[in-house]
């Protein structure tokens, strides 16, 4: 007979393990303690699975949270912008381990915590209204330069000015009622300047901006006209209440009819001899500024001091313009100091101010995230090459080709290709070549330089372009999304290459605080030599300014008044913002 102790104290019951003896039944008696054991874990197991599957039922029917973009420790998820067939606009959630687009790159910790760009940009949005506001920073280096303290306040102040007088406000519908009577009745506490939408949407963004930096100096509160796409481009700016006009606004009918034979135009009524004492001038509720490039000498008195004064007690401003015309407000004395203030490195106006306002959709952003990361996040680095060609005619022309490569080639933004040897050893570094052009042919026509032939570097070129609309569209809302998410797209390159007079590229060189290489414009169809320069700063170029000295009341050069106004690389006659000696 077999024994088994089961434990090592002698005092133990011995289990018998014999068939035929009376082992057998202290045997089925432990089985069935430990059935008894295995079915009341059984019962704790299922009671756990359904507390788990009802916990889990309240989560997902609970309500999402309300942050767009939320972090904790290293997981945050992000927000992919997705379109539905009927223009629906969905969130999908994707975790992902890191915080940057790139997964090998991750932004540091200070650009994590920036998404407020050093104060620039207000708190108090819904995030996931407009992801962009806040999850651009993950998208871009950090700001190379810092909004002024001054410039700061005055963006807090305004919003709390907006707020108090936007649409719809008491302030707001009392001076509405001055439209109607076409004059003034009383004095207001808010003044108002009304941007109209015209021309092409690089125009529009750039006028936009130098309404509101007029609007930041004059006190007014900049009211938008939306246009036919601009609700469907950009977010809303200011906190709780909009910048946009509201469709019944008294004057948005004529809106198309306004210019410079208009009753109440400033330039006409200052030719106008019935006009010519400033009284009936401040009697008005309104009057149309009209600054659009074809404007006359008395329209371009805007830019005098003297008319300033008159201007500032007329409650509502309409204003028509394509020009960025920030340029010329500097030099006018009593705004002088307060922009020395407000920038004190004179050529981040438009970098700051774009950065400020200029927000994509959540439709636009998703077209932008959703191509850098299929297409430029993983390269070492992304080169932009903006195209806007203004011949007419079927392109590709070659001699822009060829301009276009001696350009790159020769400032070392693209490595030259070797025609005799078929494999070179690569080196483990990439580039990425964005180009956007009207045209598929230029695209097309580098691609293949690089895919038929190996870099004489072992570099790796990739060259993609988002989209070839062969002609501008500008009414049009997803051809204007495509432009707007491509300007956007430029400004999150490394290096850009632009074309003169282009205000696309002018957006991007200076959304990005990129100091650009603009390609000379080619005179009878041939490349220029040198194909291009770089540029003083990453301002934009002032088209159409005034050269006129409103003291002397004769012509002057402005180009050649004060140091940080110079004429552009790409027009002789235009002005930009420099700073002498600045480096990006």
């Amino acid at each position: 007979m077999k024994r088994f102790r089961r434990n090592a104290d002698e005092n133990d019951p011995v289990i018998n393990l014999d068939p035929e003896g009376e082992g057998l039944f202290l045997r089925d008696q432990e089985r069935k303690c430990g059935l008894s054991s295995m079915r009341s874990m059984g019962f704790v197991v299922v009671a756990l699975m359904v507390v788990s599957v009802i916990f889990s039922v309240s989560v997902v029917l609970q309500d999402p949270p309300s942050d767009g973009v939320l972090e904790s420790g290293k997981d945050v998820r992000s927000f992919d912008v997705l379109e539905s067939s009927k223009e629906e606009r969905v969130l999908e959630v994707k975790p992902q381990k890191v915080v940057g687009p790139d997964d090998d790159y991750p932004p540091s910790v200070e650009a994590r915590k920036d998404k407020l760009l050093s104060g620039l940009l207000a708190v108090g949005h819904d995030e996931r209204s407009c992801v962009s506001r806040y999850q651009s920073v993950l998208y871009r280096k950090e700001l190379l330069h810092k909004p002024s303290p001054h410039l700061i306040s005055r963006l807090r102040s305004y919003e709390a000015l907006h707020k108090r007088c936007g649409p719809y406000t008491e302030s707001y519908n009392k001076t509405l009622e001055m439209l109607k009577t076409k004059h003034r009745l009383e004095s207001t506490d808010c003044n108002y300047l009304v941007w109209i939408s015209f021309s092409g949407l690089g125009n529009r963004i750039l006028t936009l901006a130098s309404a509101f930096l007029y609007a930041l100096l004059t006190n007014r509160v900049l009211l938008v006209d939306p246009g036919v796409d601009m609700v469907d481009l950009f977010c809303e700016p200011f906190p709780e209440v909009s910048w946009f006009l509201p469709p019944d606004f008294p004057l948005k009918s004529q809106f198309n009819s306004f210019d410079q034979k208009s009753p109440y135009c400033y330039g006409r009524m200052l030719k106008n001899s019935t006009f010519a004492n400033s009284s009936r001038l401040i009697s008005s509720s309104f009057i149309y500024l009209h600054l659009v490039h074809d404007y006359d000498d008395q329209d371009k008195l805007f830019f005098c001091d003297e008319d300033q004064t008159t201007l500032q007690k007329v409650p509502w401003l309409i204003l028509k313009t394509d020009n960025y015309f920030v340029p010329s407000l500097f030099l006018m004395p009593s705004f002088d100091q307060e922009l020395s203030n407000l920038f004190p490195r004179k050529e981040t106006v438009f970098h700051f101010l774009g950065r400020y306002l200029f927000h994509p959709t959540n439709p636009v952003w998703g077209l932008i995230t959703r191509y850098y990361h299929a297409y430029l996040a993983k390269a070492d680095e992304r080169i932009g090459i903006q195209i806007r060609v203004f011949d007419t005619g079927t392109g590709p022309f070659q001699h822009v080709l060829d301009q276009i490569i001696a350009c790159a080639l020769k400032e070392d933004l693209l490595p030259r290709v070797s025609r005799e040897k078929p494999i070179i050893n690569q080196s483990q570094k990439s580039k990425a070549v964005l180009i956007t052009s009207l045209s598929a042919g230029y695209f097309e026509r580098v691609r293949d330089m690089y895919w038929e032939h190996p870099t004489v570097t072992g570099e790796v070129i990739s060259v993609y372009q988002p989209s070839h609309e062969e002609y501008q569209q500008t009414e049009k809302r997803f051809h204007n999304r495509k432009a707007w998410a491509e300007m956007y797209l430029l400004s999150l390159t490394d290096v850009l290459v632009t074309s003169s007079w282009s205000t696309f590229g002018y957006v991007a060189q200076s959304l990005g605080g990129l100091k650009p290489w603009i390609l000379y414009k080619p005179e009878n169809q041939t490349a220029p030599d040198p194909a291009c320069r770089r540029a003083m700063s990453m301002e934009p170029c002032f088209h159409a300014p005034p050269f006129y000295d409103c003291k002397a009341k004769r012509g002057i050069d402005t180009g050649a008044l004060v140091p940080h106004v110079r004429h552009c690389e790409d027009m002789s006659w235009g002005l930009k913002l420099v700073d002498n000696g600045s480096e990006l």
